[in-house]
């Protein structure tokens, strides 16, 4: 054993064990939590879309008639685009839409969850033109505290919350959209099916 591995052997043995405070989870009781989740990402340029009556496949073509590659990265709409196909990180460069289901959306910061178990190719969240997240209004958690607890952090290695599209704001306030990544970013209210 070198005396590396003896001066780190003797600090792992005599680290101290101190038990952490609890965090509370600053909860207001509020049971209106998708209409918070709506204005928080409307105040970051997303939308938020109730479940549409003609179904999500019909409104997608709808809300998006010029586009061509639509990666599906969820069972419930079929798409163009395969995202077990995508060879690199760099290859949904050229998605039109990209849609995919969320375990989480967060009320207090209209953000929505992502992780590598919802997409093949974690950049098909922010390298498409559009993003699409079906969400579960069961799955809007209260706040940010609430969200870190949820177990989809659990199965991860990779994670983000993207709230709206990208945008950038110049010292005057003045906020462009997109700066980088997806142009739009829509929720939509879709309670998960069976199965």
């Amino acid at each position: 054993m070198s005396a590396r591995d003896d001066i780190l052997a003797a600090v792992r043995d005599h680290v101290p064990v101190v038990e952490l405070p609890p965090v509370p989870d600053f909860t207001c009781g509020t049971d209106d939590l998708v209409n918070r989740f709506t204005a928080a990402l409307e105040q970051l340029d997303g939308k938020v879309v109730t479940t549409p009556p003609s179904g999500i496949q019909s409104w997608l073509s709808t809300a998006f008639p010029d586009a061509h590659r639509v990666c599906s990265a969820t069972s419930e709409v079929s798409g163009t685009v395969d995202p077990t196909g995508f060879s690199d990180w760099a290859a949904p460069a050229d998605v039109d839409v990209t849609v995919v289901r969320t375990p989480m959306g967060v009320a207090e910061t209209g953000s929505i969850l992502l992780t590598e178990n919802e997409l093949a190719v974690t950049t098909a969240a922010v390298l498409a033109r559009h993003l699409v997240v079906l969400l579960d209004p069961a799955d809007i958690v209260e706040n940010i505290h609430l969200a870190y607890r949820h177990r989809a952090f659990e199965h991860a290695a990779y994670s983000v919350l993207l709230s709206g599209p990208s945008g950038s704001a110049d010292i005057g306030g003045v906020t462009v959209h997109p700066a980088q990544g997806v142009t739009t970013l829509t929720a939509v209210l879709a309670p998960r099916t069976s199965g």
